[in-house]
């Protein structure tokens, strides 16, 4: 039978542990009318919000579950998958269905996403990529995905993914080997109010921040700070070295991944289409834009283009003139000299790897 998982936010004056505890009992004297079986719940009290997981032959049965037991219906209930739940939500314990971490305290659901974009132009790519699993679990991360230069990583606690992420950054700084990277990290729930997918807002998030160049930034979220500062080892961790990553800048930041997304394999793109595609100033675009990536309007274009040159050459067996032209530039030629300015190797050379 199918997994579905579920978000309910509470607007009401009071709101406690105590009161979910009995609405999930009431839950189960009636669930097996609809052949559906609660499993799980988190609650996040400071948030007033809680997610269920259950198995159910469809939504409107989960749905009609909590509308006939006590009328707190979901804002939204999505369908997840087994591999999936358990590589996000399958760290902890419970404790009558009521979600614990393993040191006993409530899980809220919420998670920490870290998402390295990795890619070593020099050097043994499987070697890194070995060193990092091993932080990842160092601190208590869960891989979830590891497609192509891309790792991401799942946590309970803000502050592991900080610490993971500070671990991962000095490992590649200190190679001799030449390695270009970035890295985002953002929180959120494991089902929004609106979307299909677990973490959708989340992974959306630290996907376009890692779109944004190779330039050995790494990006952490507001949410994620706040998160920290709440921990018990707060006081431990350094995070100075992150650009942090406010609601207005996420904005503007998504709004620039678009763009670069839809218009990089357009050689006649620029610093000008860019800044009036932003209904920006053109000195408001270079300040907002030098303040989130550390680069001018131009250059990450040019940037941009050189990263999903990159990605393709480790992802696909295209030939060198189709990735250039590709990833929006004039002609083979140039883009191999861009390359070797860039990276220091020839496309060619770098292919063989």
């Amino acid at each position: 039978m199918p997994l579905y998982m579920d978000i309910h936010t509470v607007d009401a004056d009071t709101f406690s542990v105590e009161d979910v505890v009995k609405a999930h009992m009431e839950d189960l004297s009636i669930q097996s009318k609809f052949g559906v079986t609660q499993l799980k719940y988190w609650v996040n009290e400071e948030a007033k919000t809680l997610f269920s997981l259950m198995e159910g032959p469809d939504k409107e049965a989960c749905h009609q579950v909590h509308k006939q037991s006590h009328g707190n219906t979901a804002c939204n209930i999505i369908e997840v998958s087994d591999n999936e739940y358990n590589l996000f939500m399958g760290v902890g314990t419970e404790v009558n269905d009521l979600a614990k971490t393993q040191s006993g305290h409530l899980d809220t659901g919420y998670r920490t996403i870290l998402l390295a974009n990795i890619v070593p132009i020099t050097g043994n790519r499987e070697h890194y990529f070995s060193e990092v699993r091993q932080l990842i679990e160092k601190f208590n991360g869960v891989l979830v995905l590891e497609p192509g230069n891309e790792l991401m990583v799942s946590f309970i606690y803000a502050s592991e993914a900080i610490l993971c992420a500070n671990a991962i950054q000095k490992l590649l700084d200190s190679t001799q080997d030449k390695v270009e990277y970035n890295l985002a990290i953002g929180s959120g729930r494991p089902v929004d109010e609106q979307g299909a997918n677990m973490f959708e807002e989340t992974k959306k998030k630290v996907q376009c921040l890692c779109s944004l160049g190779l330039s050995k930034k790494m990006y952490l979220d507001e949410e994620t700070r706040i998160l920290m500062e709440k921990e018990f080892r707060a006081a431990k961790v350094e995070h100075t070295r992150f650009t942090l990553v406010h609601k207005d800048d996420f904005k503007l930041a998504l709004a620039l991944s678009k763009m670069l997304a839809r218009n990089l394999t357009q050689p006649d793109f620029n610093s000008t289409q860019l800044t009036h595609s932003l209904a920006l100033s053109k000195s408001q675009a270079y300040r907002i834009i030098k303040s989130l990536t550390g680069m001018a309007q131009n250059k990450l274009i040019h940037e941009s283009r050189l990263q999903r040159a990159i990605n393709q050459m480790t992802q696909s067996k295209k030939t060198i003139a189709e990735i250039a032209y590709e990833s929006g530039f004039n002609s083979p030629t140039y883009f191999s000299r861009a390359f070797r300015k860039r990276f220091e190797i020839s496309p060619k050379d770098f292919g063989r790897r």
